[in-house]
């Protein structure tokens, strides 16, 4: 089989592509060979060094993949050799053969491609789990994405449009006609304007019910002053760790120490809620994910949504990948193809 590994912390380059025995699924396990691999920031965090949960290198990074069953370990229901599935991966996802434990293995549909199936794991349960399962999304919340034209944004914005909430996203210029279209309600160009001043001028002052933030840093504070009462913050990143493609002390340092300190008695006075998702935490909450993608894949069924495919890049190719999502040129997901 072939893989990509991360040789060492650093820079795109480091990611090299290396031959290896095939593996053989053990109990519980089915192995796929491997159609499609999903690209997440996640993993150009782990490239850098800077993502505390990834393993010491040198590893094989990727959360997701999208192919077909070809081999079957004892133990394992209702999947079969031949089966089209997509699967979370837990590092693994680049390479063309993997063997997953079959609880976190989900069959496609017949019309679902694998481009869209390995779209479809990270990004959307990940956007589940913060709109509905812990934000408390309703019909005409108003609804702050940050990156919104990011992979786990565009799912986030889906998921709106499916609930009927208001949307408001903060993207680059050349960016906005392409998030109108996908159905983003206000735009908002977060590299010419100071997002807390238009959102403050778009709702009247009110702010927002909802607000998803991937970056961390600086802008905790000011989220949090955009809430209005009964309003829920929901983190789930450290992008500001990594402004370039190299990590820094000195950058880490600097947006840690911007960390606010929430005290019950505050969230109280305001109204407000602040909470933490991470899905490298829920490993042994996979009956959990199930549920939550049954009704994504009732979902896509239904054709309420298909994932943004942006670019999709060769496994010789893993570098330019990483540079492409770090240079802010993708429009929703990036996907790399033994």
């Amino acid at each position: 089989m072939h893989q990509i590994w991360i040789s060492k912390p650093g820079l795109p380059e480091v990611l090299q592509l290396q031959e290896a025995p095939d593996p053989l699924p053990r109990g519980g396990e089915v192995r796929i060979r491997v159609e499609a691999s999903g690209v997440n920031f996640v993993d150009i965090m782990g490239r850098m060094g800077i993502y505390r949960d990834a393993p010491k290198p040198p590893y094989v990074p990727g959360y997701e993949v999208a192919g077909i069953v070809d081999a079957i370990g004892q133990g394992v229901p209702n999947l079969q050799e031949g089966d089209p599935v997509f699967a979370l991966t837990r590092f693994g996802g680049y390479s063309d053969l993997t063997c997953v434990p079959y609880q976190q293995v989900f069959k496609r549909l017949g019309w679902m491609s694998a481009e869209d199936g390995a779209a479809l794991p990270l990004n959307y349960l990940l956007a589940y789990l913060m709109l509905l399962v812990m934000g408390s999304l309703r019909a005409g919340d108003k609804v702050l994405i940050h990156n919104v034209a990011g992979g786990v944004g565009l799912a986030a914005l889906d998921i709106c449009q499916i609930v009927g909430a208001e949307t408001y996203g903060t993207a680059s210029p050349d960016k906005h006609d392409f998030l109108r279209e996908r159905g983003l309600h206000y735009p908002i160009d977060y590299r010419n304007q100071d997002y807390e001043v238009v959102l403050k001028d778009l709702t009247a002052g009110r702010g927002v019910q909802l607000i998803l933030d991937p970056y961390g840093g600086r802008h905790w504070v000011k989220n949090y002053r955009l809430l209005m009462p009964t309003g829920r913050l929901v983190y789930y990143g450290l992008r500001s760790l990594a402004p370039g493609k190299r990590r820094s002390r000195l950058t880490a340092v600097r947006e840690l120490i911007m960390l606010p300190f929430y005290t019950p008695l505050k969230l109280m006075n305001d109204n407000k809620a602040v909470i933490g998702v991470n899905m490298a935490h829920l490993w042994s909450q996979i009956d959990l994910q199930r549920n939550w993608m049954r009704q994504l894949v009732a979902w896509y069924d239904e054709a309420l949504f298909r994932p943004a495919i942006d670019r999709r890049f060769k496994f010789t190719e893993a570098a330019a990948a990483h540079h492409y999502i770090q240079d802010r040129k993708n429009r929703g997901k990036v996907l790399l193809i033994p």
